[in-house]
């Protein structure tokens, strides 16, 4: 038997959790015998204080985007030397010392920088010895992530993996891209060029994001249908069924990821924020990808990188967005590019997979424990 310890953050739902619990089926669908477990540090340290956080994160969001966006690049993704933390490592450190103590794992598997912070902070003082891996969740890392003593990386991109070797150029590193589910098939998509066209719209789990203003401006014409994931919004399902458009049909929140690949099978394009979990399913099913808008802080990071490589539509709140949307498609030198820049990302991953995702944490797992044990026979041999 084998323990894993899956470090996401916050109990809110998050492609942090989605990402850490598409590995735990990945490797007990190949195991059984792996025992997978998934901690919030920040609920395990003080769970009121977690629901505080996660209400006023979505708050903070929503009413104040640009103070967010300005807090997290000063914070988390502007420093030009190492960072240091100190006050949360008062508050935090030895929290994660005693729940490294008591579960004993095998393995960790970070999916949100904030825990590989203090993970980091441990294997420096030779105080956790367990083999760690950060999976990154967003197309770039910040700087809350601890990089010094993590053994592995699985990072989304080339460009990625030559940021992190500038910072420690020991590093194992392996472009995995953003792990998903495995019931989304990978399938070549045969973009349309005719009239008529189905159209998926996300704004994430909790359906975030201004989509009921953009459908409202729609014209009720059957030349674009949409299909509306609302989350677990109820308030956003009701106002998009309260529209009363034939071809705006809304969807409260869908468990199943084999309904989720029928969905992106069955439709010609997607609007979505840019997070990282959601675009990477894009990506593989071959969807052409427009983005509606953008969280403050890490997605609006994503989506230049994104809009950099050409993977991404950004939408133009100036313009009709049917005319935007079948424009794209008439257009052969957009879908071409887009197909190019598709492939290109494609090609770039090295584990690409659940199974060598899975093979490769196995081999990750075996390699180090070999290590350990040849590192205890040379131990006992100086002490005899």
């Amino acid at each position: 038997m084998k323990k894993v310890l899956f470090f996401p953050l916050l109990r809110m739902p998050s492609g942090h959790h989605q990402v850490a619990d598409t590995i735990t089926s990945y490797l007990r669908k190949r195991n059984p015998k792996f025992i997978c477990k998934k901690i919030d540090l920040l609920s395990e340290w003080n769970p009121v204080v977690e629901s505080l956080v996660t209400k006023t994160y979505l708050e903070w969001i929503h009413h104040f985007p640009k103070t967010y966006a300005w807090a997290y690049k000063q914070m988390a993704h502007t420093s030009k030397k190492q960072r240091s933390y100190k006050y949360y490592e008062f508050l935090f450190l030895n929290k994660m010392k005693q729940i490294i103590s008591e579960e004993n794992p095998d393995l960790i598997i970070c999916t949100h920088g904030f825990p590989s912070y203090f993970l980091s902070r441990l294997k420096m003082r030779d105080q956790c010895h367990a083999p760690i891996i950060n999976v990154y969740t967003d197309f770039f890392v910040n700087d809350v992530w601890g990089i010094a003593g993590i053994d592995y990386h699985f990072v989304p991109s080339q460009a990625v993996k030559r940021e992190l070797l500038k910072k420690d150029p020991t590093s194992q590193i392996f472009v995995t891209g953003i792990p998903i589910s495995e019931q989304f098939e990978e399938q070549p998509h045969l973009i349309k060029r005719g009239s008529g066209y189905h159209v998926l719209v996300s704004g994430g789990s909790v359906g975030l994001g201004g989509m009921t203003e953009i459908l409202r401006r729609q014209n009720d014409n059957e030349t674009i249908k949409y299909i509306v994931l609302c989350g677990k919004n109820k308030k956003l399902y009701q106002s998009i069924v309260n529209l009363g458009r034939s071809n705006i049909h809304p969807l409260p929140y869908i468990t199943s990821k084999e309904k989720m690949n029928e969905l992106y099978t069955k439709v010609d394009a997607i609007i979505t924020k840019p997070g990282g979990v959601t675009i990477s399913e894009a990506l593989k099913k071959g969807l052409p990808i427009f983005i509606h808008s953008a969280l403050p802080g890490q997605e609006e990071i994503n989506l230049s990188l994104l809009k950099e490589r050409k993977l991404v539509h950004e939408l133009d709140d100036e313009h009709p967005l049917e005319d935007q949307i079948t424009d794209y498609f008439k257009d052969p030198s957009l879908v071409d590019q887009f197909h190019y820049s598709l492939q290109s990302y494609l090609s770039e991953l090295e584990a690409r997979g659940p199974e060598q995702i899975s093979t490769l944490i196995n081999s990750l797992l075996e390699e180090k424990c070999l290590k350990a044990f040849r590192y205890e026979i040379e131990r006992r041999k100086k002490v005899q």
